[in-house]
């Protein structure tokens, strides 16, 4: 069955996801891009509320090539209590840096606690911001300790991960992925026509914000709108 996941940027918002319903909490901050890093004194908080048995997630920062500032985010990270760490690729432009990137996160990672889940995520508007093509994922992270590949949008326009890449692509994707033991993840201003087209594909984890919060990220996350994605994707 697919998770949901949802992305708070406070306690309340943590606390109206958990009431919702929610698989997964990921905490992140808006301001700061798609997978903005929220502070860490925000994830711990976020972590002693929300129940044991609730993975949280974090968002660390939409990464340009920066392997050694991108490992240090993912440790703080770790410390201050999440069990998914998700970076994104935002400005990485080639494959080889990815893989540099990829592995010195992992090891940052897992070297702290090898349970921990790292998230790798790429951007299905890659041609907008000039990254690497999330399609390229699962082979990036071919022989490294990674546990989630996750498509995003980088540009927060309303414009949906479906509108740039099709059905067929994601499928093939997610069948890649998996083939290589990799879960997979799919974000990226997901309405809820997006979210029906997309759990026949058999993601393992579907991300939302916008449209738990009545269409504009800005706001704030609404109890009964998890509850209503979360029955959608309950099936």
């Amino acid at each position: 069955m697919m998770k949901l996941l949802v992305s708070p940027k406070n306690i309340d918002e943590a606390d109206a996801s958990v009431r919702g319903g929610v698989d997964i909490v990921d905490v992140k901050n808006p301001k700061e891009g798609s997978l903005g890093a929220n502070f860490p004194w925000v994830i711990k908080a976020i972590r002693e509320m929300v129940p044991e048995d609730i993975p949280l997630s974090a968002a660390i920062g939409d990464f340009n090539f920066k392997p050694g500032t991108a490992s240090l985010a993912a440790l703080g990270a770790v410390v201050s209590g999440a069990d998914y760490i998700k970076t994104g690729l935002y400005g990485v432009k080639t494959e080889e840096e990815a893989k540099e990137m990829v592995s010195k996160i992992s090891k940052a990672i897992k070297g702290y606690d090898s349970n921990k889940k790292v998230v790798i995520a790429g951007y299905s508007d890659c041609h907008r911001i000039n990254s690497v093509s999330p399609l390229t994922l699962p082979e990036i992270c071919e022989g490294y300790d990674v546990d989630v590949v996750m498509v995003d949008t980088g540009v927060k326009d309303g414009r949906s991960t479906l509108e740039f890449l099709s059905t067929e692509e994601i499928k093939g994707f997610i069948d890649s992925a998996h083939e290589m033991g990799l879960d997979v993840a799919l974000a990226g201003s997901l309405n809820i026509d997006d979210i029906k087209k997309i759990i026949p594909l058999d993601a393992d984890i579907i991300g939302v914000r916008g449209v738990v919060c009545g269409g504009d990220r800005s706001s704030s996350i609404k109890e009964e709108l998890v509850k209503e994605i979360k029955e959608l994707v309950t099936v």
